[in-house]
């Protein structure tokens, strides 16, 4: 009997033993401690941006690891790379990028809906643990989800916070409708031509801006029913025309005198939205809610972010991709600017 007992018993502690680890311990795949990953010694031009080897990220509590297979490239990127918008306590080496997609490599302690080989698209800007310019990022479990079934990982790893940002723009504050005028100024752009999908699902008519043959043809192709050059003073005095019932709402993704004079045809009543980092700012005016926001991952935004994206079939434009060897590239193209799309870092094939 005590033989017995004394069996169950160390049966009982070699199973605590073994559970004990796995409630502890991260789940993880074969990770390499170092990584390739383009970075930043010193705030300066696109070539400041070179490739180095650097230790991979670990992984903490309420964290995943995610291998990365693309990366966004955006405009901000390159305006942190040049120290206009960096924070004071930036370190150096930086790795830059603030979004992308790839599979789960590893599981931190207290996370849960993950599993190992997933993929994923994620967002955080400004991570404490490095950019998504890597082979591998560690991102807060709620700045990431399950890559809706749409898109594969390159146009995943291209529109996660695009998207996150044309969804949050025209759903949670401009709450377009079905028959508005939905005015998207800066049609061509990585939001913009995500922009335009959401809203003409939402059955609004959207009005986009593009200057030259090839981004009107995008946009009209991407659903916006009447498309024109802001920059060209002849096509401005046909917008009203062209809007003979006013504009009910407009998403904002640049600004300056062009945009004031669209505004102009905006309805009493109206909305402007516009992403915090658009210069210059949308001016108040009576009769007009003009709001900026920020797009915020977390649960409850992925989740309706992945519903809109299947429900819309969405497409998302590339207009150039770059291995991560030639991140200097890639922003030298973003900076040039008439981007149609976004620009992407295809850091390993699917």
């Amino acid at each position: 009997m005590a033989t017995r007992t004394k069996q169950k018993t160390s049966t009982r502690r070699r199973a605590a033993a073994r559970a004990t680890p796995r409630a502890r311990a991260p789940r993880l795949a074969v990770v390499p401690a170092t990584m390739k990953a383009a970075v930043i010694d010193r705030f300066g031009p696109p070539d400041a941006l070179t490739l180095r080897t650097v230790p991979t990220p670990v992984v903490g509590p309420g964290e995943i690891l995610i291998a990365l297979h693309a990366a966004g490239v955006g405009i901000w990127d390159a305006k942190i790379r040049d120290g206009t918008w960096a924070e004071d306590d930036e370190r150096f080496p930086l790795i830059l990028g603030s979004d992308g997609a790839g599979t789960v490599a590893a599981v931190g302690p207290r996370v849960r809906g993950f599993e190992l080989g997933e993929p994923v698209w994620a967002y955080a800007y400004e991570n404490d643990k490095g950019g998504f310019y890597a082979e591998y990022v560690v991102v807060a479990a709620e700045n990431a989800a399950r890559c809706p079934a749409p898109l594969d990982l390159l146009h995943a790893g291209a529109a996660a916070v695009t998207a996150l940002t044309a969804e949050e723009g025209i759903d949670e504050q401009l709450h377009v409708r079905r028959d508005e005028t939905v005015l998207v100024f800066g049609g061509t752009g990585a939001v913009g031509t995500l922009a335009i999908q959401f809203a003409r699902r939402r059955g609004a008519r959207v009005v986009a801006t593009a200057s030259g043959r090839v981004a009107k043809t995008l946009v009209r192709t991407l659903g916006a029913a009447v498309s024109f050059d802001a920059r060209n003073d002849k096509e401005l005095e046909q917008l009203p025309a062209l809007v003979p019932d006013g504009i009910d709402a407009v998403l904002a993704l640049a600004g300056g005198d062009a945009l004031d004079r669209c505004v102009e045809l905006v309805n009493a009543g109206g909305r402007i939205a516009y992403p915090n980092g658009v210069e210059p700012a949308p001016r108040a005016r009576r009769g007009i809610d003009v709001r900026a926001y920020d797009a915020t991952p977390g649960r409850r935004q992925w989740q309706r972010l992945e519903r809109t994206v299947v429900a819309t079939h969405l497409t998302v434009p590339i207009a150039a991709t770059f291995p991560l060897a030639q991140a200097a590239r890639a922003h030298a193209r973003v900076e040039k600017g008439g981007v149609l799309g976004r620009v992407a870092l295809r850091i390993r094939r699917e």
